[in-house]
């Protein structure tokens, strides 16, 4: 890839190359690609349509889906900006799971006879999903979707959106595509007649030194958009964990408790005490906008180049670790501080998160942090004839720690050179406006709005309720204090103060504090 910062002379802007464009999305009702839907026609305002593959659910048709998602918060900069963008999305009706994608022959003719751009966003995002339906999700539909790219009579480039860990069974992970253990085709063969049972049996052996389901599938999915993209101008794009909005549409924008925005929310409430982690290992989050503008300048970039392509399929590792990282340690820190300083209300106790590296600590805390007060906190909510339900949500809890736990006691080594690449190419207006340099990310700050991203716009609380938040607190830790020195004098009394010396030191220390109160009454009143 050429790297001289004096490329962008050659090139038009970004705005520019999607000027007149027609773009294609998948996932767009999903975190990542309603930020990419959100952008595109907020930053590119000359594209002239995005089709969005969406299928029907719960009820609602496509087009209801859409309208629904783009009257959230997310878009309402784009629609003080553009009142009339909602005009440009085309929802498809699609099920990227069933035979042809479920497209109907019309809407095949009229994608194959449109669509410039293709973002392949859609995947399952369940790290244990079943083989069998990880397969389905994240590789026969990049399958499916790779044989609709090539029925396209004017595709510019195909931007497949994978995951930086991928390949999280090695510690060095460059810019490319590596081959798996497994064949992707035998195997696809494979599932076709192997039943549940043997599947789930065989699914370990399988994933080797992969934590999971996911990180196997996305990696063949891969090593099969590399065998099969042919003649196709192809990037693939690698985020690692994805988080809240650095700055676009807004500081700290997120709508859902995956990753770790469920745990941060855990911790604000004071429910979540304890959990498995290193605290020097690098806590690889990237903000969602990052990802969104290396993906949007990628196609741009590779478009551009599609006379001269370099011979393998660019990768780009959007990932901070390698550029500035930032520990599970200083992540404790600040959730602790921003929710102590901003709580969230109806907080269950006061937050204090601890991270801990050994297994048996870890396992004797969860117990007593953990299990202990949900079991104390439900029995008396069944003694007031009311629903017990905070047992279920520990057990969810530890579910979701136990699935986080490969990443947040583990570091890599990321190859970004791709990524430097890309941004030397680009204008300093494009820098601007598509920046996804996160030298300049200031980690502290990000915090503080991550976690009041998850306050305002996951939970829907608002700040004038701060006031109330911070008695409610206050009210906790002085419930806390009591607790602990009633436990400290019972402990003392029953187990300690059997022996003459003990009940001495004991005299002793209560008539230090009484001569000490004394004192200090004494003192108030000859002021």
């Amino acid at each position: 890839m050429r790297s001289s910062a004096s490329t962008f002379g050659e090139m038009m802007n970004i705005p520019e190359y999607y000027t007149g464009k027609n773009v294609l999305i998948t996932g767009a009702t999903g975190f990542m690609g309603k930020v990419l839907l959100e952008k595109l026609l907020r930053s590119c305002p000359g594209v002239n349509s995005v089709y969005v593959m969406v299928r029907s659910k719960a009820g609602q048709n496509p087009e209801a889906r859409i309208s629904d998602m783009i009257s959230s918060k997310l878009f309402n900069r784009l629609q003080d900006e553009q009142p009339c963008f909602a005009k440009k999305i085309i929802a498809v009706s699609s099920d990227l799971t069933k035979p042809e994608l479920d497209l109907s022959m019309e809407n095949q003719r009229l994608l194959a006879d449109t669509i410039n751009i293709v973002f392949h966003c859609a995947a399952t995002i369940r790290f244990n999903e079943p083989l069998k339906d990880a397969m389905q999700l994240n590789v026969l539909a990049t399958q499916k979707m790779l044989a609709l790219a090539h029925k396209m009579n004017d595709l510019d480039i195909f931007v497949h959106v994978s995951t930086a860990y991928a390949n999280c069974d090695r510690e060095l992970i460059e810019e490319m595509v590596y081959p798996p253990p497994v064949e992707y085709i035998k195997l696809i063969d494979a599932l076709d007649w192997m039943d549940d049972e043997l599947v789930s049996a065989l699914t370990p052996k399988l994933i080797g030194q992969r934590p999971n389901t996911y990180t196997f599938t996305k990696a063949l999915a891969e090593y099969l958009v590399q065998q099969e993209a042919g003649d196709l101008n192809v990037a693939i794009v690698r985020p690692s964990i994805v988080g809240a909005s650095w700055k676009e549409p807004f500081p700290g924008w997120i709508d859902n408790f995956n990753g770790p925005s469920g745990i941060f929310i855990a911790a604000g409430k004071g429910i979540l005490r304890t959990m498995r982690a290193s605290n020097d290992a690098v806590a690889d989050l990237v903000p969602v906008d990052v990802v969104i503008n290396t993906t949007l300048a990628a196609a741009w970039y590779s478009a551009s180049q599609k006379m001269n392509r370099p011979k393998s399929i660019p990768v780009y590792n959007c990932t901070t670790g390698g550029i500035n990282p930032f520990r599970w340690g200083d992540v404790e820190n600040c959730i602790n501080m921003t929710f102590k300083t901003n709580p969230l209300e109806q907080a269950f106790r006061r937050p204090n998160l601890y991270l801990r590296s050994n297994p048996f600590t870890n396992q004797y805390w969860t117990i007593v942090s953990h299990k202990l007060p949900a079991l104390l906190y439900d029995f008396f909510h069944r003694l007031k004839g009311k629903k017990a339900r905070m047992m279920k949500t520990i057990t969810r809890l530890h579910k979701a720690m136990m699935v986080l736990e490969y990443f947040t006691s583990h570091s890599w080594v990321w190859s970004t050179d791709n990524v430097a690449s890309l941004m030397a190419s680009m204008s300093p207006e494009d820098k601007k406006v598509f920046n996804f340099d996160v030298r300049q990310l200031n980690w502290a700050e990000y915090m503080e709005n991550y976690c009041m991203g998850t306050k305002k716009y996951v939970l829907n609380e608002e700040l004038s309720g701060l006031p109330a938040a911070r008695k409610h607190l206050n009210k906790l830790r002085n419930i806390r204090y009591t607790f602990n020195t009633i436990l400290v004098v019972l402990i003392w009394r029953v187990f300690i103060a059997r022996s003459q010396m003990a009940r001495n030191i004991w005299y002793f220390v209560v008539s230090l504090c009484f001569k000490f109160l004394s004192y200090f009454r004494a003192s108030s009143t000859m002021k």
